[in-house]
């Protein structure tokens, strides 16, 4: 490929951004974002033993809460995928003991057969490169009809306000996640079904202001003494996550719960998203 080219230059950044970037698990935002993403499945597939379970990135497992661990635990059969090689590497070692079949691939081009698996989990992927409708195709294309999919993405409407900071982070060159799009919760849901998708629920994760995950990760890493302090601003929101389920939606990443029709077509149907 020339250097030019946009998916090696993409290929690029996230092996150099797996390479340098720190973990963050054990932070307290990050006890939550687990707890969000554990409470997604129990919620929504409560059954996991023995579903063939793909993950459409594997940054959650080398650096973040390793929710695709969790649900091996449950009994869940983990395939996962990432576009960098240190990824999947790190993503191997947490996974070891789970068979996963973790592989470098790209979402925009899965190396899976049509229909192979019985759930996707897709949760902060998609929205880092403009082919997003490339990557829902083939998300629905390696989905068995009557399958299922949680898709998350960055909310456009988060009432917090973090798309706003994303964008002022880009300014200033100080966001280290490159592209991001967010979505309102309308167009999400128009996307997946164009693609063919049927909704069958809206939700979220992290429900606090982005401000304060970016703090409590900076302490986090830097003055670990202080997260005492960002554990205890973080607590009213997973309080308010768990007591009150209509503020899910309102999380700063939404998550569409999708099914693939029973007897849909494994090709995907002609798309016209604006």
């Amino acid at each position: 490929m020339s250097p030019r080219d946009p998916h090696s230059t993409y290929t690029a950044f996230w092996e150099n951004t797996g390479d340098r970037f720190p973990s963050l698990k054990g932070a307290p935002s990050t006890e939550y974002y687990f707890e969000c993403e554990r409470t997604l499945f129990q919620d929504y597939v409560p059954a996991l033993r023995d579903l063939l379970l793909l993950k459409t990135d594997l940054w959650d497992e080398a650096k973040n809460t390793e929710i695709l661990r969790w649900a091996a635990e449950q009994g869940a059969k983990p395939v996962g995928i990432d576009i960098a090689v240190s990824i999947v590497q790190q993503a191997r070692e947490i996974l070891r003991h789970h068979d996963p079949e973790c592989i470098v691939a790209d979402v925009r081009a899965l190396p899976f057969r049509s229909g192979a698996f019985d759930l996707v989990y897709s949760m902060g992927t998609i929205e880092h490169f403009p082919e997003y409708r490339t990557a829902i195709g083939e998300i629905y294309r390696v989905l068995r009809p009557g399958g299922l999919a949680i898709i998350g993405v960055p909310n456009k409407l988060d009432p917090f306000l973090r798309p706003l900071l994303v964008s002022l982070l880009q300014v200033f060159g100080r966001y280290p996640y490159g592209m991001e799009k967010a979505f309102t919760p309308a167009a999400l849901r128009r996307l997946l079904t164009h693609a063919g998708f049927r909704v069958t629920a809206l939700s979220g994760i992290l429900f606090m202001p982005g401000w304060l995950r970016i703090l409590d990760l900076w302490c986090h890493m830097r003055v670990p003494r202080l997260i005492g302090i960002t554990g205890w601003l973080v607590r009213p929101f997973a309080w308010a996550y768990r007591r009150f389920p209509s503020v899910r939606r309102h999380g700063y990443l939404l998550a569409c719960v999708v099914v693939k029709p029973d007897g849909a077509a494994q090709s995907l149907p002609p798309q016209k998203v604006p």
